[in-house]
């Protein structure tokens, strides 16, 4: 398989981005980018270790006051220059996004990109509108307005399964607030939180203001969260390492965002349009092989429609091709790697115990057999406690459930520890609208699976995390509210002093 995008030129200098500049890591440690396509290294780099987090932090520090004081228009004009560079640069964002993380090219090119232009779109826009409560007399005697203030260094960590996207997510609101920020990406997939911060860079923005550490999350990561100049971490990735980063965070007090996994259900009435139902349900399980935490993974299906539905979603999952990430044809690329394949692998494996793999559950032969490759995969017949139907898989399987009334498809969906998305499908808007109120999740789409926007949030409940990613909302968790008051009398003893000396 033929790789347009060459890595080892573009990052000669290393897989560091500081102050403006490429630069190796000092950690001592190597560390080999993988085509999950292929199994083979396209660029091995120095991994970065504490003493490189330190001098990103150092980095950003001394740019926030420059960035910060800039106006608001300052930094939207900056930022509207920084869409124009990723849009001219899209080509090889998309090539480069593609070959790490073996993402068909047509997902890249056509979602990836041109969504993270969208957000630079948007956010430079979003620049001049931070917005507070007018001034007011809210005690008679003072004038009270607020103001909404850059925090200071934000150390984020962005996952593997959307590196570009998900830089855009971190980056964009909060250097759009004033503030700095220091983005540790996966080590197995750094080329485009590279490429993006050069992007910026070129664009005009200053020095230090985006740096990049590409390092373990065991040194590199806990070494950001924790680090006393860093005011606050956003995090996206599991569950688990959530708890670890929210662990870290409380020994400085930092403000703390968290994205963290999901078990989408895809609640499907007996009203639905079921041909509708069965291109969202596939569409929704497979976009990124399934590596996505807002992904269709549980599909309730009321009783009537069950039946058809089963056998309409296994017809339409044997048309998916899979194959070169780069053939424009390719439907469904590899896993991120073969360690990630073969925990999916194991999931299936252990649901023939208790259930029916419908199709798929297995690694495909022949010249995809090197790759990460793994065939979409339906299972019936699980229960609902069981691992399948309550565990994260992140990968191309969709299990399916009936239910009977609509309370029952309601708690079933509801019956999870996440709440990051879900979806219903009905053509009654009553039973639709009692969906959206009841289903316990941060989104949910009617008729639909997967659609995001910059103009709304992106966030989840319970062990989903907290906070929101794009539009305005992410606001809330990159600038601090301050409440300012000014007296309006001039009168020296104030009536409230007697409470401490003196009478009225």
């Amino acid at each position: 398989m033929s790789h347009p995008f060459q890595a080892e030129n573009r990052f000669a200098d290393g897989a560091q981005y500081i102050a403006g500049q490429l630069r190796p890591g000092t950690s001592g440690r190597e560390h080999a980018v993988v085509d999950p396509a292929t199994g083979d290294p396209v660029f091995t780099y120095e991994l970065a270790g504490t003493a490189d987090v330190d001098a990103a932090v150092e980095a950003a520090a001394q740019a926030f006051p420059g960035w910060a004081g800039a106006t608001p228009g300052e930094r939207s004009d900056a930022m509207h220059r920084f869409a124009s560079v990723l849009a001219e640069q899209a080509d090889a964002f998309a090539d480069a996004e593609s070959l790490q993380c073996g993402k068909p090219i047509k997902l890249s090119a056509e979602f990836d990109v041109p969504g993270t232009v969208d957000n630079a779109s948007f956010f430079a826009g979003a620049a001049r509108h931070l917005e507070g409560k007018s001034a007011g007399e809210y005690s008679g005697d003072h004038t009270s307005y607020i103001r909404r203030e850059p925090i200071g260094v934000v150390g984020s960590i962005a996952p593997w399964n959307y590196p570009l996207q998900m830089a855009a997510w971190k980056v964009l609101p909060a250097i759009a607030a004033g503030n700095t920020i220091v983005l540790k990406p996966a080590e197995l997939t750094p080329f485009t939180s590279l490429m993006f911060a050069q992007a910026a860079t070129e664009a005009g923005i200053p020095d230090g203001v985006v740096n990049i550490v590409s390092g373990a999350g065991r040194d590199a990561g806990e070494h950001l969260v924790g680090h006393p100049d860093v005011a606050m971490t956003s995090f996206t990735g599991s569950t688990g390492v959530g708890k670890r980063v929210a662990e870290i965070a409380t020994g400085t007090v930092k403000r703390l965002h968290l994205e963290l996994g999901g078990k989408a259900p895809f609640v499907v009435f007996d009203d639905a349009d079921l041909e509708a139902a069965v291109h969202g349900a596939v569409a929704g399980a497979l976009i990124n092989t399934g590596q996505d935490c807002t992904a269709a993974t549980r599909a309730y299906v009321q009783r009537p429609l069950y039946d058809a539905f089963v056998a309409g979603v296994a017809d339409l999952m044997a048309t998916v091709r899979l194959g070169d990430p780069f053939d424009p044809a390719t439907d469904l690329g590899p896993l991120i790697s073969h360690t990630q394949r073969d925990r999916v692998a194991g999931f299936v494996e252990r649901a023939r115990s208790y259930a029916t793999v419908v199709t798929g559950g297995e690694a495909p032969q022949g010249d995809l057999a090197k790759g990460a490759y793994y065939r979409p995969t339906l299972v019936t017949g699980a229960t609902q406690d069981s691992e399948i139907v309550q565990s994260e898989i992140f990968g191309p399987v969709l299990v399916v459930l009936p239910f009977d009334s609509d309370d029952e498809g309601i708690a079933l969906a509801n019956d999870t520890p996440y709440g990051l998305a879900a979806s219903a499908w009905s053509r009654d808007v009553y039973r639709t609208g009692r969906a959206t109120r009841e289903i316990k999740a941060g989104c949910v789409w009617v008729n639909d699976h997967i659609p995001i926007l910059s103009e709304m949030p992106h966030g989840g409940y319970k062990a989903s995390g907290f906070g929101k990613d794009m539009s305005a909302y992410s606001f809330e968790e990159y600038t601090q509210v301050k409440h300012v008051m000014f007296d309006n009398t001039a009168v020296v003893r104030k009536d409230w002093h007697r409470t401490v000396f003196g009478d009225r």
